[in-house]
């Protein structure tokens, strides 16, 4: 499964380190991935969901049935 958040979609960001003699190498900057179990009160149960932390943040405030259905997801797969 690849390093992506579910509900958002966030992934990698693709950059440079740049050393003291700015020097550069590519590197990823990779998202804040949490693996998180979510009451999803629609199917009172339990959904185990890898998110980033900001899409954690959301979830408070939004919901997690209001996000699922803006990122086009059915909850009865997880």
């Amino acid at each position: 499964m690849s390093r992506r958040c579910e509900l958002t979609g966030k992934k990698a960001n693709n950059a440079f380190d740049i050393s003291h003699s700015h020097r550069r190498t590519k590197r990823l900057q990779h998202a804040n991935l949490q693996n998180k179990r979510v009451w999803w009160d629609g199917g009172n149960r339990w959904v185990k969901m890898k998110l980033s932390t900001k899409a954690i943040k959301t979830l408070e405030t939004k919901g997690l049935e209001a996000m699922a259905k803006e990122a086009g997801i059915n909850l009865n797969h997880y």
